[in-house]
């Protein structure tokens, strides 16, 4: 697998131009693997609530890739010795981290492979392609597994302040226009230093981190846990659901082959050579024409699931800070049974949840910070208490969904 091009140039929204001037970088976003990111959602149904985030992992992995440039450099220009193949390291580490992203995202990540996260699938598909590339990518993974023995390595791909939230806090808030979450990522880079292999914030970055940590816990609210998209992608669960049901009692139903193969699954499913091959398949445009298909079909549940996504009829949507009881669930089904459904698909229509908000993590290996005096010490401890208590306070909330009047 060879390209010509000596550099490519993505015209970014975000950054402006991003540039690509390394042939093995250019061959692996040129591979299907990746490529298919640009059909796979960056915030998953979130564009039924704002209507511009239609952006893919395809931007963000890009993104990435410039930020985590720009890092190599202020890091190099401050002294830290940074290698030509550990940057070519650090950037494939980076531009594949959610290549083993399915449908929408987050939304449908447990679904379609049941227990697997998507830094698994990404894992494997980064084995897969150092395998093609004979063996280029080994010391990429050895960083995307947290392995590697210069610690700040790990922490650019995934910590606590990483170059995967720099972008997607940015670039989240522009498509979805929530200006809160909009932060300025190239000045959090400048103040990256390293101390004994561990990356840190410069003291005057502080006020800077503050406000991403704010940003991220404002995101979580308004755009990754906003009720009517987790609503939504509750009934595109609730329909991947109801489609294996119907196909293990011989109904039968049209959808691509790559979305059949996983339908037919058992939720036991092995990571296989084919299983890989049909994942690498599969993206936004499989379920989006099998729900056109199957607002059609004679089985009502099914049916009547899949309009609520295609006309954004969705369920209703309550929210608490305690949970539902039995009772208040059983009373949401009263439109149900007037309407004539049998009991056993009640829950498809009338069911309960719970998703928590968590900003920063003060079990995980914290965000350090270098005094002037060049002492490092735990960002914690720089912040005032209560700010500190609201972003590590583990917010907890319980939702119930069930049909609205005239259902």
């Amino acid at each position: 697998m060879k390209t010509n091009l000596k550099q490519y140039v993505f015209n970014d929204p975000i950054y402006g131009f991003i540039r690509i001037n390394d042939p093995l970088i250019l061959e692996l976003i040129e591979t299907p693997y990746f490529q298919r990111l640009r059909r796979i959602a960056q915030v998953g149904l979130s564009s039924l609530v704002y209507p511009g985030a239609h952006h893919t992992r395809f931007h963000h992995a890009l993104g990435c890739v410039h930020l985590m440039q720009q890092s190599i450099s202020v890091l190099q220009s401050k002294g830290v010795a940074i290698s030509a193949a550990e940057s070519r390291a650090l950037q494939i580490a980076i531009l594949l981290h959610d290549i083993g992203h399915g449908p929408f995202s987050h939304a449908m990540e447990h679904s379609i492979i049941p227990n697997i996260s998507h830094e698994t699938l990404s894992l494997k598909f980064m084995h897969i392609l150092n395998d093609q590339f004979k063996g280029a990518l080994s010391l990429a993974i050895s960083i995307f597994r947290g392995e590697s023995e210069r610690l700040f390595f790990n922490q650019l791909v995934s910590s606590q302040l990483d170059v995967d939230r720099l972008d997607y806090l940015k670039r989240d808030s522009f498509y979805t226009g929530v200006a809160e979450g909009n932060i300025n990522s190239e000045r959090l880079i400048s103040m990256l230093n390293v101390v004994d292999q561990t990356l840190v914030i410069e003291e005057k970055g502080l006020y800077s981190v503050e406000k991403y940590l704010m940003a991220r816990r404002f995101m979580y609210w308004q755009v990754y846990l906003h009720k009517t998209g987790i609503a939504a992608e509750a009934i595109l669960i609730k329909i991947f659901e109801r489609a294996k049901t119907l196909l293990k009692q011989g109904v039968l139903l049209q959808a691509s082959d790559a979305l059949m193969y996983f339908l037919n699954q058992s939720d036991d499913i092995q990571l296989s050579e084919q299983t890989m091959e049909q994942f690498s398949k599969l993206d936004d445009t499989d379920i989006y024409a099998a729900i056109k298909t199957w607002s059609d079909h004679n089985d009502v549940v099914l049916s009547h699931l899949c309009v609520m996504i295609l006309n954004r009829s969705l369920l209703k949507i309550k929210i608490k800070d305690t949970p539902f009881s039995e009772t208040k669930i059983a009373s949401k089904t009263k439109l149900l049974e007037a309407a004539g459904y049998s009991k056993e698909t009640w829950p498809y229509f009338v069911f309960s949840g719970t998703f928590s908000n968590l900003a920063y993590n003060p079990l995980n290996t914290p965000i350090y910070m270098i005094k002037k005096s060049g002492k490092k010490v735990n960002i914690a401890t720089q912040l005032a208490p209560s700010f500190f208590e609201a972003l590590s306070h583990k917010v907890e909330k319980y939702y119930i969904c069930y049909p609205k009047k005239g259902f």
